[in-house]
């Protein structure tokens, strides 16, 4: 194991050089993928590099052991103690750094979030998760941008398309996909009874043109006149872009942005991002027996988390983890939300994996 984590090192210390090389630096496609590999092996190769350290002196400490005495043989034992209690915690740290990655970290984003069940209500608390996740992006320190964006009469959110930039944003985010409950009495009820809606969220990572090829001859664009509120020349052109793309049957469209070529590439961008999610998809679906990557265990149609108002509650059903903040989570605190999720899937991850350092 030792030599693994050596080699490691040394695989980083080729891949910083090569940071630095004509040969990558020419070409834009080879340095993201190198800069987004090194970030995702820096927090390992940390944790290595204090591992061999500690050993190394431990190990030292242990021969300096045998030749002495009295107060020196104390102060020689103490930092072995101490060196002994560290090489368990930095195992630790280890056995989770070094379970596979997830081909998708470092990537940006997609945020679709829709209503779904409840009407108006599941409108508007669409709305409500979209606030909670902006406030969440500024908290992270992420680019946050609207692609698209229609709004429900009574202020809600019909659907909304949201680019996410960072480098964290699909580590944190990838477990808020699937539908979303909450339990409230709604503006809309005057007799004051508690209604359950729904609203859904999808988290696609941001593919890019080298993730998926998309021939000209597969799509059909259609251009049209932008409707709804805009600005001075949104809705007098024909800038809205509809994009179908006929072997998959998935349809993007874009109307926010004044220029037809803008509206365009953001199609674009999340076609990419639709397309290699649903290649993802089939091929877990083939793989569905061996399946170890994910929190909890069930379907895809199950409400993945309730917001119950009249509690102050949040809950989790996927891990079984309920918060008693609700408020604090809707203003952009969702870090123990996302901890607790990212705790058990790792803990899921080293159940199914054998990982040993010694």
């Amino acid at each position: 194991m030792l030599d693994r984590l050596v080699q490691i090192d040394a695989d980083y210390r080729a891949l910083e050089e090569s940071l630095a090389s004509q040969e990558v630096l020419s070409d834009q496609a080879k340095l993201r993928d190198a800069s987004r590999r090194y970030k995702q092996q820096t927090p390992l190769v940390s944790c290595i590099r204090e591992y061999l350290d500690t050993q190394g002196n431990t190990e030292a400490a242990r021969e300096l052991l045998a030749d002495a005495d009295g107060a020196d043989r104390e102060q020689l034992q103490a930092e072995i103690d101490v060196g002994v209690m560290k090489l368990s915690e930095l195992e630790e740290r280890l056995k989770v750094l070094l379970l596979p990655s997830d081909p998708n970290d470092g990537k940006n984003i997609i945020i679709e979030i829709r209503g779904a069940e409840g009407g108006e209500e599941a409108n508007l608390f669409a709305g409500d998760l979209f606030e909670m996740y902006t406030a969440y992006a500024a908290r992270q320190g992420w680019a946050w941008e609207v692609l698209s964006r229609d709004n429900s009469p009574m202020g809600g959110i019909n659907q909304i398309t949201v680019s996410a930039k960072g480098d964290t944003v699909w580590t944190r985010m990838r477990f808020e996909a699937g539908p979303h409950r909450v339990q409230r009495v709604p503006v809309t009820e005057a007799q004051g009874r508690i209604h359950t809606s729904s609203a859904t969220v999808m988290v696609l990572p941001e593919a890019e043109e080298v993730d998926v090829e998309i021939d000209e001859k597969d799509l059909h664009i259609d251009v049209y006149r932008a409707s709804g509120p805009g600005g001075q020349g949104v809705n007098t052109t024909d800038s809205a872009v509809r994009i179908t793309h006929k072997p998959s049957g998935l349809v993007v469209a874009m109307q926010d942005e004044r220029s037809q070529l803008q509206n365009r590439l953001r199609a674009m961008t999340v076609l990419r991002s639709r397309l290699l999610k649903l290649r993802d998809d089939e091929q877990a679906e083939k793989m569905s027996a061996q399946r170890k990557a994910q929190v909890g265990k069930g379907g895809r149609g199950e409400k993945i988390r309730t917001y119950n108002f009249k509690e102050n509650r949040i809950t989790d059903h996927r891990i079984g983890f309920t918060l008693y903040q609700l408020q604090e989570v809707l203003i952009g605190n969702l870090d123990p939300v996302i901890d607790a999720l990212t705790a058990q899937f790792e803990i899921e991850q080293l159940a199914g994996a054998s990982v040993e350092v010694h």
